[in-house]
């Protein structure tokens, strides 16, 4: 299947070696990018140059490997700066992932700002990272947490979002797109209707940059994090997006090494931006292969992998129908390629079980997402995620083996 002329999904599925095997004797049909995606040979061959050629520890050496190392480091952040349009690249911070970019600003930001009585909003559909950290910082400061809901069908009800707004609102934290539903928020209406009330808006991003074009200065997000492993990059290494206004005014959220301009027993004056919060020597392969990553979407491009995308949804959906007894959890108007689902006769973790004896790979359990669970009544769900290298092949493979679930529990 091609989305476009120029996009070949068989050749592209060749840049990625795990498809070359077999699981149990069977073609490899990987449907959990959701979780974590698949790298291109691009990235693998980054990473090993930087390990077996390059290496060196990087913003120290005045020597010629530690230059180059540093050099293309920096370039990584460049091309991440690009990627999502931020207007310096020092308004990039590398963290270890969309987790520990929540909990920076949550630790940093809202130790600083948030005081008694401010109101933090967040959505049911949040991911724990971006739950749990609020709640510590609760405990701690007496903050409150409100919900924002969702009707049945999983889509976001921004007219009652709209209605928790006040001037006690000082942060929205939330979701660009579901990782348990898929649901696309309505993100653009979202900050500015946190900004008329005076809050800032931190979103969670990393369901959304492998899947579609993310613009932070058209969208005015104040706070933009993701993970390099969703986006065909390495594991281990993210990004903080946050406005050059904020990351000035935010204390250090780590301190040691690099993060520093000079040391005494007495006091510690702080490096520049993004070296602030950035302490300690960096994870510089994944760093380099999140470049290279970054390159390998953008030679693609997003308006291909888009289409592509946006059609395997659609037959997805439509085939998943013929599927006795099998219910579709994620119903919203605007949706990713996520789909979640349980059926009648088995359990998730059955269907997960049984789908991973012909090589078929979907993530089953509550997806770090236990409220979701909970406003629908189900302990946990079975998730097809897609990405730029599944075919409709994969589908039709996914759905002969939820046939067969049926088969066996019937």
């Amino acid at each position: 299947m091609t989305s476009k002329v120029n996009y070949n999904v068989e050749e592209i599925r060749k840049d990625f070696p795990i498809f070359e095997q077999e699981i149990y004797g069977k073609p490899l049909t990987f449907l959990d990018s959701g979780a974590s995606a698949q790298k291109p040979r691009a990235v693998l061959e980054a990473i090993q140059t930087c390990y077996a050629k390059e290496y060196a520890n990087i913003h120290r050496g005045v020597y010629y490997l530690s230059q180059v190392g540093t050099q293309k480091y920096e370039d990584a952040r460049g091309k991440i700066r690009n990627f999502i349009n931020a207007k310096h690249d020092h308004e990039i911070i590398f963290v270890r992932g969309a987790t520990e970019a929540i909990n920076l600003v949550a630790q940093s930001w809202g130790r600083k700002f948030l005081k008694a009585d401010d109101e933090v909003v967040l959505s049911r559909m949040e991911h724990h990272s971006n739950i749990v950290p609020w709640q510590i910082l609760r405990d701690e400061k007496d903050i409150v947490l409100t919900v924002a809901p969702i009707d049945n069908k999983a889509n976001f009800l921004f007219d009652e979002f709209e209605k928790q707004l006040s001037e006690k609102v000082k942060l929205v934290a939330i979701t660009h797109i579901s990782n348990s539903l898929g649901t696309i928020t309505p993100l653009k209406k979202i900050i500015e209707a946190a900004h008329k009330v005076g809050a800032k808006v931190l979103v969670d991003g990393c369901q959304a940059v492998p899947h579609m074009r993310v613009d932070v200065q058209a969208l005015d997000a104040d706070f933009y994090v993701f993970s390099g492993h969703k986006v065909y990059g390495p594991t281990g290494v993210g990004v903080l997006y946050a406005k050059e206004e904020l990351l000035n005014a935010m204390p250090p959220y780590q301190g040691g090494g690099d993060m520093i301009r000079s040391v005494t027993f007495e006091k510690t004056v702080y490096n520049d931006l993004p070296h602030k919060f950035e302490a300690g020597t960096p994870h510089i392969a994944g760093g380099i292969g999140f470049g290279a990553a970054i390159d390998y979407l953008e030679n693609l491009g997003f308006d291909n992998i888009g289409v592509h995308e946006d059609q395997l949804l659609a037959y997805a959906l439509e085939r998943l129908q013929a599927v006795e007894g099998l219910n579709i959890i994620s119903q919203a108007d605007q949706m990713a390629g996520i789909i979640s689902f349980t059926m009648d006769l088995a359990h998730p973790h059955d269907i997960g079980t049984i789908l991973d004896q012909d090589g078929i790979a979907i993530r089953t359990g509550h997806h770090c997402a236990q409220p979701v669970m909970d406003f629908f009544d189900v302990p946990s769900t079975a998730r097809m995620s897609l990405g730029l290298y599944n075919t409709t092949e994969d589908i039709d493979r996914l759905i002969e083996g939820l046939h067969k679930v049926n088969r066996i529990f019937s």
